[in-house]
């Protein structure tokens, strides 16, 4: 990362130069606000998967905290494209990320500076190896954060308290990863990711009822999916469902689609990735690398 260039605050500069004070209120108090995109190598270019989409959610979390950016909409997209050309990057992860640049010790926001920074990594699959082969799961005794507490569908910083906690439980007890439960007990999402279960040739996956973030990434499976023939019910999901259902699998940027193999010890079909699972994720990963025509309008190419 020491050589590496970034947007912050409109100007490209390197990551190195960037200091913060350690008493920076979005660091005390998780105020921060971000987004997660993946741009690919799409035949010889970075292409950027759903710029837009990521763009408006972006804006639309920084509203819900009265945020003001500074900036619009059209310059962080840029500042967006830009970083992936400074750095010459064909795939990678990149984190537009916004937060209150006051190092006052006040909880209050009202007229504090907002800083935009986006930052890109070079990056490959959260999973590892296990991208392909499968993740085994816990249902954890953490539940997720809904309405009433926080925005959940402000991708803020402070909410990913919850998946944190979630997630050291899971490693702590042999699990690759956590699945978190409504307040109601029904099937949320993830720490990072949604979730689609598979039962019958069909396909299942929370709603918003179920205080999920309402994925991109997912949003762009059930599209596919639907225009592949495939029926998508969204409805509440009772978690012995998991333990019955034929397949499941995660999706979200970092995680793309990851089949789901065990859960709480529990083989999930024959405890391998599904043929529907693999059907869908080889569509997905055939779109972002630039491979269809017919959702080339969800690639941002960076010349």
């Amino acid at each position: 990362m020491e050589n590496s260039r970034i947007w912050f605050d409109g100007a490209i500069t390197g990551y190195i130069e960037v200091k913060v004070p350690l008493l920076t209120h979005s660091l005390q108090y998780g105020t921060g606000i971000f987004e997660g995109i993946r741009a690919y190598d799409a035949g010889g270019k970075p292409a950027i998967f759903r710029l837009d989409e990521h763009v408006e959610r972006f804006m639309r979390s920084a509203g819900i905290y009265r945020m003001h950016l500074r900036f619009s909409r059209e310059e962080i997209r840029q500042g967006i494209i830009d970083v992936v050309r400074e750095n010459g990057y064909g795939a990678c992860y990149i984190r537009p990320f916004a937060f209150f640049n006051d190092d006052s010790i006040s909880l209050q926001t009202k007229g504090k500076k907002v800083s935009v920074a986006v930052v890109a990594v070079p990056y490959d699959n959260y999973f590892g190896e296990k991208f392909s082969k499968g993740v085994s799961c816990k249902v954890s005794g953490w539940r997720r954060i809904n309405s009433d507490i926080l925005p959940i569908q402000a991708k803020a910083s402070g909410n990913y308290l919850n998946s944190v906690a979630a997630i050291g439980e899971a490693d702590a007890s042999g699990f690759d990863e956590a699945i978190l439960l409504s307040k109601n007990g029904y099937i949320a999402e993830g720490p990072g990711e949604n979730i689609f279960l598979v039962k019958n040739g069909k396909l299942l996956t929370p709603g918003l009822e179920s205080d999920i973030l309402f994925g991109i990434t997912r949003f762009s499976l059930i599209e596919m999916a639907r225009k592949m023939g495939i029926e998508v019910i969204e409805r509440q999901i009772h978690r012995d469902e998991l333990y019955t259902c034929d397949e499941a699998f995660f999706c979200g940027t970092a995680a793309e689609v990851t089949p789901i193999v065990n859960v709480d010890g529990i083989a999930v079909g024959n405890g391998k990735p599904g043929q529907l699972t693999e059907k869908i994720g080889k569509a997905f990963m055939d779109i972002v690398a630039g491979k269809s025509k017919e959702y080339a309008h969800w690639l941002t190419f960076v010349g």
